[in-house]
């Protein structure tokens, strides 16, 4: 069966449903929702039923990217009470948005959705500061690629939802296929530290095995274990010559590589992977002609050192970022009711804010 973001690609499907999203039935019973939602919608369904609310969403940073509106609502058109009488208008995954602007409206009796409230700011939370933190390092890249490496920085749950909002933002390289689940990608990768320990520390050993286990593929190689980046990428690459795809930098902020052995480091930092380590290793891999072996930076990259790197030119091929991009705390949301009966009430501070960009959601999708 075709994947739904490619139906939606074609202009042949509006949103993506819960075909995509294939939710926990759990949700129905109100497993996952707060407690005191439940009981709110108990208590209006008994004894103040069917007035006509207007929940509203908006969030407060300034130029965020706003993703999840698909997921949120497949959520309410799933597991509210008859769905097809809400009215619900809603931006679209992707959209920049500014500080205080509403993405979603949801219009229909209280007792019929509320009580999806705390999942719907946790949705579009989650994935609105992904997508956020990854549109903001693709602004700085310069037309450098970017791989998603957010595997092991949260709960391997959010990996799905994560490699979405990471997809929507402009970035498709990531390390589990569960990150392009919903829009299929594929885990991409190069060998762990782990395989060059198991060869002793021997990285050309590693390398052969990757060869003669993956035949088909050129190799791309982890070379800081032995923290000698420049020499064991020049070794390496006078072994497997055109065979040898590129070379991943990762030294770790607490060392220092052994290149700057007997050098003035006075100048600058030199922990980790710094830009003068890779400048070096550029020119090493030139001058011997392996001009073709790209490389690859990881450890500790987020948008303020990508901004300075590729400003200065620094000779990257391809960054790995992880997490920078799932720091959950870069847009949060709030849902409010700002009407009922179609007049203007809600909690002081709060109002119905207009807008000219919200669209109206049919149901069903399809």
């Amino acid at each position: 069966m075709e994947l739904e973001i490619v139906l939606k690609k074609q202009g042949k499907l509006l949103r993506l449903t819960n075909r995509t999203f294939a939710f926990d039935e759990r949700l129905r019973s109100g497993f996952y929702a707060a407690n005191y939602f439940l009981k709110a919608r108990d208590i209006v369904k008994e004894h103040n039923p069917h007035h006509i609310v207007t929940m509203q969403f908006f969030q407060r940073t300034e130029e965020a990217m706003v993703c999840g509106l698909d997921e949120v609502i497949a959520l309410v058109h799933t597991f509210a009470i008859e769905p097809e009488n809400l009215v619900i208008e809603a931006l679209n995954d992707g959209d920049i948005i500014a500080a205080n602007e509403p993405v979603l409206k949801i219009t229909g009796k209280y007792e019929n959705f509320g009580f999806l409230e705390s999942m719907i700011d946790g949705i579009l939370a989650r994935r609105s500061s992904v997508a956020t933190n990854v549109h903001r390092v693709v602004a700085k890249l310069n037309g450098t690629p970017c791989f998603s490496m957010a595997d092991r920085q949260d709960d391997y749950l959010t990996q799905v939802g994560d490699g979405y909002a990471t997809y929507v933002a402009g970035i498709d390289k990531v390390s589990t296929d569960a990150q392009g689940y919903w829009w299929g990608g594929r885990g991409m990768g190069t060998m762990p530290h782990a395989l060059i320990q198991v060869c002793g520390g021997d990285i050309i050993q590693a390398a052969t095995l990757y060869q003669k286990t993956f035949p088909h593929e050129k190799v791309t190689a982890l070379i800081d274990y032995n923290n000698n980046v420049v020499h064991d990428s020049l070794v390496l690459a006078r072994h497997l010559k055109n065979d040898l795809k590129a070379v991943r930098v990762d030294t770790s902020k607490a060392l220092i590589d052994h290149y700057f052995d007997g050098k003035d480091t006075s100048g600058f930092n030199a922990h980790g992977v710094c830009k003068e380590l890779i400048f070096a290793l550029r020119k090493a891999l030139d001058s011997e002609g392996f001009n073709y072996v790209k490389i690859i930076v990881s450890s500790s990259f987020d948008v303020t050192k990508i901004t300075e790197w590729v400003k200065l030119g620094v000779p990257v091929d391809m960054y790995g970022v992880g997490t920078a991009f799932v720091n959950n705390t870069t847009v949060g949301f709030t849902g409010d009711l700002v009407r009922l009966d179609g007049r203007p009430e809600a909690k002081e501070g709060r109002r119905d804010i207009p807008s000219r960009r919200l669209q109206k959601v049919p149901y069903p999708i399809y």
